[in-house]
Formats: C-alpha cells, sequence, structure tokens
C-alpha cells in the first residue's frame, strides 16, 4: 500500500480510489489505538516536522501523536517562535528543514496555496494542514472516515453543511470529497458567506437551514468566526444563532439516525446548541479519535511512496 503522488495538498485532485485506500488503512490504525500498546514501527527512521502559521490543537496534535505512535521522530515549528518572525520566508524555511533530514513536512497557513508553493520548492513530502481559504484535506477525510464507518458507504446519502461556505477550507475539501464518493451535499448559510459557484460542481444551496437540514443522513455546522461580525458580513452572533444555529427544532428535520458533526473547536450556543452537540447522534468527539488515525494512514502511505521510489532507484 502506497500513494503514488509526492505530496498530499487537496481533494479536489484526489481520486476516489486514493480515498478509499487512506480510509481502509485508517481502519487498522483505528485499531492500534484501542490496544494498550500504542507504539507500532511503521514509521520507524523517518522524521516528521509540522510547520504551523496558524494556531491549532486538534490538527497539530493528533499529527503529532500519529507521528509519534508510528515510531517517527517528530518535531513542530511555530512560525512565532521561528525564524518566520525574522523575516525568513516559506521557501527558506522548507529548504532549511529539508537540509536537516526531513522526510514530511506538515503545514499550516493562512495563504491559499502556501502548501503548493512549498511542495513544488523541497523533495520531502508535503502535507497541507490547512491553507488559507483553500482546503482541509485531512479534516475532510476524518469526516468521511466517520461517516463511512456509521453509515457503510457514501452513495446516495443526503449531507447537508451549514455556515460560512464562503471561507471554509473543511466546507470545500469535504464538498470535493463527499462529492467523489456519491453522496448528495446541500448548504444554507447567510447570502454573505456563501461561496459563488457552487451549483455548478454539483452542490445543492438551500434557501433556509430547515430546508437544508430536511431528511439528511448527516447535519456538519461549521465553526463560525467572529471576525466576520466585525467585517460587516453579519449583523451579530445572536442573530446567526437564531437563522442558522443547529438546535432540537431543526434537527429534527433530519432523518432519526442522521449524524451530528462538527470540525471543532465548537463555539456552543451559535452554531450549534450543547444538548445537539452531546447527544447521542453527536460524532464529534469521535471525529477528534479518528482525526489519529486518519492521520495515521496518510503519513504511513506517503512515506511507503518515498520507500518505494527510493528502491527503484537505488
Amino acid at each position: 500500500m502506497a500513494l503514488s503522488r509526492k505530496d498530499f495538498l487537496g481533494l479536489r485532485d484526489v481520486t476516489s480510489d486514493e480515498i478509499n485506500e487512506i480510509l481502509d488503512t485508517a481502519e487498522l490504525m483505528k485499531y492500534i489505538l484501542t490496544t494498550n500498546n500504542k507504539k507500532t514501527p511503521h514509521l520507524q527512521g523517518k522524521s516528521i516536522v509540522t510547520l504551523f502559521y496558524e494556531n491549532s490543537t486538534r490538527t497539530r496534535l493528533s499529527f503529532e501523536l500519529a507521528s509519534k505512535y508510528m515510531s517517527a521522530s517528530a518535531a513542530n515549528i511555530s512560525a512565532s517562535s521561528s525564524s518566520v518572525a525574522k523575516g525568513e520566508s516559506l521557501i527558506d524555511t522548507g529548504r532549511t528543514i529539508e537540509r536537516m533530514g526531513v522526510d514530511v513536512i506538515i503545514i499550516r497557513h493562512p495563504l491559499s496555496g502556501a502548501p503548493h508553493l512549498l511542495a513544488r520548492n523541497v523533495s520531502a513530502s508535503v502535507i497541507n494542514a490547512g491553507d488559507g481559504m483553500n482546503e482541509h484535506p485531512t479534516q475532510a477525510l476524518l469526516d468521511m472516515f466517520t461517516i463511512r464507518e456509521k453509515k457503510g458507504g457514501f452513495r446516495g446519502l443526503q449531507v447537508a453543511i451549514i455556515g460560512d461556505i464562503l471561507h471554509s477550507r473543511v466546507a470545500r475539501s469535504n464538498i470535493w470529497g463527499l462529492s467523489k464518493m456519491g453522496a448528495k451535499i446541500r448548504v444554507a448559510g447567510p447570502s454573505t458567506l456563501m461561496a459563488p459557484g457552487l451549483e455548478e460542481i454539483g452542490v445543492e444551496v438551500a434557501e433556509s437551514v430547515e430546508e437544508a437540514v430536511e431528511g439528511a443522513d448527516v447535519v456538519m455546522a461549521l465553526r463560525l468566526q467572529k471576525e466576520r461580525q466585525e467585517q460587516g458580513l453579519l449583523p451579530s452572533m445572536r442573530e446567526y444563532s437564531n437563522v442558522f444555529g443547529l438546535n432540537k427544532e431543526r434537527i429534527s428535520l433530519a432523518r432519526k439516525d442522521a449524524l451530528i458533526m462538527h470540525p471543532g473547536p465548537i463555539n456552543r450556543g451559535i452554531e450549534i446548541t450543547s444538548d445537539i452537540a452531546d447527544s447521542d447522534n453527536s460524532t464529534i468527539n469521535e471525529q477528534v479519535t479518528n482525526g489519529v488515525a486518519v492521520r495515521m494512514a496518510l503519513l504511513y502511505l506517503i512515506t511507503r511512496r518515498r520507500e518505494h521510489k527510493n528502491v527503484m532507484y537505488s
């Protein structure tokens, strides 16, 4: 098992076969996570660095734990405490890291396309951990893994995504990934936060949250960044909650066994009420566990690709 690509930058250009390979491998990795001894030799001898230009808890920690569980040498770099703060460019930073023998660089960056720029300028594998408004592919993969675990597959599933579609890299990656696997996507959110051109890629834009949620198999709330109100894109957080927040009444329109999802961190009482976030149908905590399994799978597959290449040219 190995991915044919050097880098993993988004789901837009990934095939359904590649997605299935990652999800299948994640099943094994999740089994490992449930054992008393989580240490495996899958990445022994590999070096992995997380390079984060934005704050993160779940993504960064799960990548670092995934690396360590599989016996890799792992290090992290925060832009605020590195030479980036002294004006070093992304390319120079990447090349410096690479010269230290690093096999994989995991990058989060506020600018869309930054991981792609880095990937073109280093021979190490680059994994996108979120870039601007573009994509967050590993979040979508863990969401998809959770859905497949609970629903058995994707084809024909109705997935409702609610919130700030315009700025959400989570929404974009989920739309690309779930659509490739045969799910039907319906979105809802404020008109000021709705991305253009969604209908052209097969996404249905609902007039209201109620319309989007009705009959849904999966309901996914997106985190609302508070600066959207400061930018004048929202009247107030309270109005957003009243019109677009997920609550018991709105969720009752979905299927009885509908999954309730959120990428975290949650703004309770704004995007979703606590009773829904903590309900039996909620997969929010399980998504965190699945995030480690999926990232273990991706790291394993992408480093296997490098091993195969080295064998070919040895």
